[in-house]
């Protein structure tokens, strides 16, 4: 197969996010594994109706929750501005989304509302305080969930990405590790567009863009970690983000994906290894597993996301965009694009994206 071309892997990212969204709808925040094989049985292979009295009733397989109708919405606004449009971003949000919700969780758009999203909310809606107090405290991975838009937009512009990521991030959630770890998502997935392969060298090449000053991390080591030496003329450089231990987490969990003596069987057991929950810190080591063991199978990768239970959806659509960036459009499923619902119009917008990137 020849080697897809940046606009195909970077409409795959965003394909291959939709789709990890939508086949967690049905079997979302299973904590019980053995509830899920009952429910859903042994295997997972598609898209799937969630259950009666369980997260996202009353929707339909191939249907997007609320993270891809939010992805959605940030792709439109990206399309149409041609760029990064953080005002158009929230007035979306404002008159389009916002409207919609009414503070609980099980409302809303996509059935389930994110704790980030209801405090958005509150601080806009009820509390009428402005979008640079709208953010709030949770640790989970929902601004990736939209930003990993951004982040293909400016794949090939880092300096922009990380900019554009970190402020849209700041808008629902304002811990400083939460962006950093966000942003390092984004620069990961930028690389992957630009055809870099998800392997052990990768953590070097996000290390030489910070120390560029193209990446806000902090950096007080030299090539390979290793301590300044006296007298060493290159001076450390202070960053947005205190330390640059987020770039890092890839490269571990590749070498841990190619080194023979450590073996996840079956890989969806990743999610047992790392955590099943929703924070971010658990969320990310097990997609970078996936997206590193599974380079050229987006299949398998997004279906071990889902079948290893818990937040399978947020692992789904982060592994779905780290896969989908690797095989490009051209290398998911038919079947997967093909069962989601209005898959004509995402599939105009992934394009749309895909043919802005880099201008």
């Amino acid at each position: 197969m020849p080697k897809a071309s940046i606009q195909d892997r970077a409409a795959g990212a965003i394909m291959g996010a939709f789709v990890g969204d939508a086949l967690g709808l049905g079997p979302h925040w299973y904590y019980d594994l053995a509830e899920l094989r009952r429910d859903y049985g042994d295997w997972i292979n598609g898209y799937t109706d969630p259950k009666p009295g369980r997260y996202h009733a009353g929707l339909r397989a191939g249907q997007l929750s609320q993270a891809g109708l939010i992805l959605r919405l940030t792709l439109e606004s990206l399309t149409e501005r041609h760029e990064y449009d953080e005002s158009d971003f929230c007035r979306r949000m404002d008159e389009q989304f916002f409207p919609l919700l009414d503070g609980t969780p099980m409302s809303g758009p996509g059935g389930y509302t994110s704790q980030s999203i209801r405090e958005a909310w509150r601080r806009r809606v009820q509390q009428r305080r402005p979008w640079a107090e709208s953010g709030g405290h949770a640790d989970t991975t929902e601004a990736i969930e939209r930003t990993l838009a951004i982040a293909v937009r400016y794949a090939t512009q880092t300096e922009h990405l990380a900019a554009n990521v970190a402020s849209n991030t700041a808008l629902t959630q304002i811990d400083d590790t939460v962006i950093s770890m966000t942003v390092a998502y984004g620069a990961i997935l930028g690389l992957l567009v630009q055809g870099e392969p998800f392997d052990p060298t990768l953590s070097g090449k996000l290390m030489q863009l910070s120390k560029s000053g193209r990446l806000p991390f902090h950096i007080v080591t030299t090539g390979n970690l290793q301590a300044p030496r006296p007298g060493e003329t290159e001076a450390p450089r202070a960053g947005q983000f205190a330390s640059p231990d987020a770039l890092l987490t890839p490269s571990y969990m590749a070498a841990a994906a190619c080194d023979p003596g450590i073996r996840i069987e079956p890989a969806w057991k990743v999610s047992i290894v790392y955590g099943m929950p929703c924070a971010i810190y658990h969320q990310l080591p097990a997609a970078y597993y996936l997206a590193a063991r599974f380079q050229n199978d987006f299949e398998s990768a997004v279906l071990h996301a889902i079948n290893g239970g818990g937040q399978n959806e947020a692992r789904a659509m982060l592994t779905g965009a780290l896969a989908g960036a690797q095989t490009g459009l051209d290398g998911i499923p038919d079947r997967f694009i093909a069962g989601l619902d209005d898959s004509a119009s995402l599939l105009r917008l992934a394009n749309t994206l895909a043919s802005q990137v880099g201008s």
